[in-house]
């Protein structure tokens, strides 16, 4: 009988930031193709999930793609955590988006995530020198060139991975601090872009292994003059799309400036080392939106403007945010508010 390997990745309890544990499993495919992948069980006081004395948590196989590192019949799979007795994890923050997705769903809403992420070697990003800092800002966004771009044979590699795993990434590019990259996933469904992005992050982190750099989702993973790290999160509904929808986004924007501090509690831990007024964010303390206003809380992209109609960009999440716990926020506050 014939076997393949299947990743089994899911979140842990960390707090304040989940990060992500994975094992692998032996299964026999016609044992697979005829039930479906199994659920399966970890040691949850090894992850900040349970106690030593009850420490035995679930897993719940919810989103099954091919595997692009190991290849051939072989599988990545998502997984909620669930406690013995199957109900959902106090740290599974996927469970209250798909119920919020389902109450929300004649809205139809749409997401992207703008992920950008730093490559370190050390204690430094990527190429940065041991003493000093490279030159400043400006000649790395979208560079080309040795003297400006670092660690792309990990990004093509990311990136050619993704499309293998059949996983709706739409673009990367360099971003404007030396070292610092971006991928962008979408336009999906919530739970659909918020697990494929934790998918991208596991295929990112596990292939920078083999190259022997680190990724780091920090908020501003290097203190001074250097812009920080941010997940901007695109969104629209139906009725955003449909001629005239800019009233509805601005209705939206007037939504979210309500629930201002209740984003921003769920957007990234350290969020408030990113969000100063600099380096074209809005300070944390306020909100406003604007048209074509990278240094706004809520961007309205220029061609939205123009056509009267399309989606807004939250430029608050931080590159650590959990996308579960930020879609959730947006079609809460503006689709439920």
């Amino acid at each position: 009988m014939a076997k393949i390997q299947a990743e089994y990745i899911w979140l842990d309890g960390g707090k304040p930031t989940a990060s992500l544990r994975s094992k692998t499993k032996v299964l026999d495919t016609d044992d697979a193709a005829r039930t479906g992948v199994p659920e399966w069980g970890f040691d949850g006081s090894s992850t900040q999930q349970a106690e030593g004395k009850s420490s035995d948590c679930l897993l719940k196989p919810v989103r099954v793609v091919p595997d692009p590192i190991r290849g051939g019949e072989n599988i990545l799979v998502l997984c909620e955590v669930l406690n013995a007795d199957g109900s959902p994890h106090t740290s599974n923050a996927r469970a209250r988006l798909r119920e919020i997705a389902q109450r929300t769903i004649e809205h139809e809403p749409w997401f992207g995530i703008e992920q950008e992420y730093t490559l370190f070697e050390g204690h430094k990003p990527l190429a940065w020198p041991e003493d000093g800092t490279p030159g400043p800002q400006g000649p790395y966004y979208c560079a080309v060139g040795a003297e400006n771009i670092f660690g792309r044979p990990l990004v093509e590699a990311h990136f050619s991975a993704c499309l293998k795993a059949g996983l709706m990434i739409a673009g990367i590019n360099a971003e404007v601090m030396p070292g610092q990259w971006e991928f962008q996933v979408g336009p999906l469904g919530a739970l659909e872009v918020a697990d494929q992005h934790w998918l991208m992050r596991w295929i990112l982190c596990r292939l920078g292994e083999d190259f022997g750099i680190r990724v780091s989702f920090a908020p501003k993973p290097m203190l001074g003059d250097w812009n920080g790290a941010g997940a901007h999160t695109n969104f629209s509904t139906r009725e955003m799309r449909l001629p005239g929808g800019i009233k509805t986004i601005e209705a939206a924007c007037e939504k979210l400036k309500m629930k201002h501090a209740e984003h921003i509690a769920v957007y990234g831990a350290g969020n408030e080392e990113r969000l100063t007024g600099k380096h074209e964010t809005c300070s944390m303390s306020e909100f406003r939106y604007g048209v074509s206003d990278r240094g706004a809380s809520i961007r309205i992209p220029i061609f939205t403007a123009k056509n009267g109609c399309g989606y807004l960009e939250d430029r608050r999440p931080a590159a650590n945010m959990d996308p579960y716990q930020v879609c959730a926020k947006l079609l809460e506050t503006v689709c439920l508010g």
